[in-house]
């Protein structure tokens, strides 16, 4: 049960402005936004979300707070109002999300074995830090040691640095770093050191280490990670209780110091300085080797569990043959909640633009669906998401707990901070080129009267860093939308990321300010995407040999 009605949320937008004062943390009343003229009414209403939604009440709206609770239950209302089925859990919009905040419960202990049967402890911050697992409270593992190079396990892509070695049973270790000469977001998805376990469990490995490589792409010192030792991250909670880790067959269990690799390598064919010496080159193949050494890891967890919702609200195909296929339109509703203050003394972290932007679209979509009198032929599905921002854990639920077992997600369009302090010439989508939603995604672009752009900055990797990407990951072709760079897109999207993104500035009153016509205009070139996809012919699939096509095993075209 949430902890407020309904009828709480409601009576909140009809009192007047006057009728109350709201407060912030400190009791210092809440700022108000001045209203200096009427917008047209397509414009008033999405601004009308916004200024709900990003408000100071709201609190940043961090995922589990009672404040992004009641965010939850007015897009809840709103999907209710635009005429959207239930589609959450028990004939509800809400989809309760079990949560858990995981972190180290103490330092552990790592004991190496060398080659002439010698146990030696190892030193907590000097040779190594540990590293928490989600799926369990204590880890306790002991095997022999394979070294893997930097654990990329692609050989489609002209990697495979486990060729030659069996690790089944075994603990692999890697070093950070990923080769130059991949794609920038299939860099960005095996360079994880999650990602390389994941990698190393479906080689067989039950555990997995890091060696720290600062020239490899580590951006602070490993003093930095021992001192920081006890930072939570977030997950999903499966029905037995326990914390959702993709690599729970093979676990990080910690990261190693570079100054202590040596002993690592006690014994090895290939000693540590000779690694070393080519470790800053990530074009490198190492050939992997077993190691003379063998370790027993201890690694201790906490965890601290709590719940948030995502809100689901569909419109049912009208095609028989395809009603049973689902469109999801994404949007994450959290953001980062109060923090430190800015050199006003704000601590608010407001999320206008992220994505409070992203969910007035969703909202306002839905309500053209409708208005046009047409129903699609597949089901669309609104679902705003919750914990984006502790790394995409309520879509990641979803994607593998979906509230609607008799249909199958096809497709995915996501809105995450659109940035509309501009007047947009073209959009962007990134991944479009990846599945056959590429030419659905420009033709629609050209009937909404906008110009259609790739990536501009592929070396931001966008298409693995928001919610859609956890639709990749079952296989589901996805795309992720964005106004332009064209005109002063560059200009304002670099001025955003440099005055507003993830501070409290990131308000209704930023300036520059949002651009309320470029938000309609936003919403009608997502919501002809969206008719598109929804009404076209052929379901979409990925293009003949995508690698995350492939990587996830989805439906690939012919």
């Amino acid at each position: 049960m949430l902890r407020f009605p309904l009828a709480l949320a409601l009576a909140a937008l009809a009192l007047p402005a006057h009728a109350q004062v709201v407060t912030d943390q400190t009791g210092t009343p809440a700022k108000n936004e001045i209203i200096t003229a009427p917008l047209p009414q397509d414009q008033a209403a999405m601004k009308a979300h916004v200024m709900f939604l990003a408000t100071d009440a709201m609190q940043g709206r961090e995922a589990g707070s009672h404040e992004y609770d009641i965010a939850a239950q007015y897009v809840a209302a709103q999907f209710y109002a635009a005429g959207l089925r239930p589609a959450g859990d028990d004939g509800g919009y809400l989809q309760r999300v079990p949560l858990t905040t995981f972190k180290l419960a103490d330092h552990g202990s790592f004991t190496l074995t060398g080659p002439d049967g010698t146990a030696t402890p190892l030193v907590f911050g000097e040779d190594y830090v540990p590293s928490a697992n989600a799926a369990l409270a204590t880890t306790d593992l002991s095997a022999p040691l394979v070294f893997v190079g930097f654990g990329i396990d692609a050989p489609g892509e002209g990697h495979d640095d486990y060729a030659g070695v069996d690790v089944t049973g075994k603990i692999v270790v890697f070093m950070n770093g990923v080769p130059e000469d991949l794609h920038s977001e299939i860099r960005a998805t095996l360079g994880r050191a999650s990602s390389k376990a994941e990698m190393a469990a479906r080689r067989g490995a039950i555990g997995a280490i890091v060696i720290d490589n600062p020239t490899g792409g580590r951006s602070f010192p490993f003093s930095a990670l021992a001192a920081n030792w006890q930072r939570g991250a977030t997950t999903w909670v499966d029905r037995e209780g326990n914390g959702h880790s993709p690599s729970a067959a093979a676990p990080m269990l910690a990261t190693i110091s570079r100054d202590s690799a040596a002993r690592l390598f006690a014994g090895a064919p290939t000693s540590w300085e000779e690694i070393a010496a080519k470790a800053g080159d990530t074009s490198t193949k190492f050939k992997a080797f077993p190691l003379a050494t063998s370790l027993h890891a201890v690694v201790n967890t906490e965890r601290e569990d709590f719940v948030s919702y995502n809100v689901g609200g569909l419109i049912p195909g009208s095609d028989p043959d395809l009603a049973d296929e689902v469109v999801v339109l994404t949007a994450h509703l959290d953001h980062v909640g109060v923090g430190r203050p800015d050199a006003s003394g704000d601590t608010i972290y407001n999320g206008a633009e992220d994505n409070a932007v992203g969910i007035a679209s969703l909202i306002e979509e839905a309500k053209r669906f409708q208005a046009s009198g047409e129903p699609p032929r597949r089901s669309v599905l609104f679902l705003a998401v919750t914990a984006e921002e502790k790394g995409l854990v309520g879509s990641d639920y979803f994607a593998n707990n979906p509230t609607l077992p008799d249909h199958r997600l096809v497709a995915d369009v996501n809105l995450d901070m659109p940035i509309l302090t501009y007047d947009f010439q073209d959009i962007i989508a990134f991944g479009a080129d990846r599945s056959t939603l590429g030419p659905i995604v420009r033709k629609a672009a050209e009937d909404a009267g906008v110009g259609y752009s790739p990536d501009p900055m592929p070396e931001q990797s966008l298409f693995v860093r928001s919610d859609h990407y956890r639709f990749v990951q079952q296989g589901i072709p996805s795309v992720f939308v964005w106004p332009g760079y064209a005109g002063d897109g560059e200009k304002g999207t670099n001025a955003f990321f440099a005055d507003h993104y993830h501070k409290p500035s990131d308000e209704v009153g930023q300036s520059p300010a949002i651009d309320w016509a470029a938000g309609v205009r936003f919403i009608n070139v997502n919501y002809q995407i969206a008719r598109e996809i929804a009404d076209a012919d052929q379901t979409p699939v990925w293009n003949k040999g995508d690698y995350f096509g492939t990587l996830y095993e989805g439906p690939m075209a012919d």
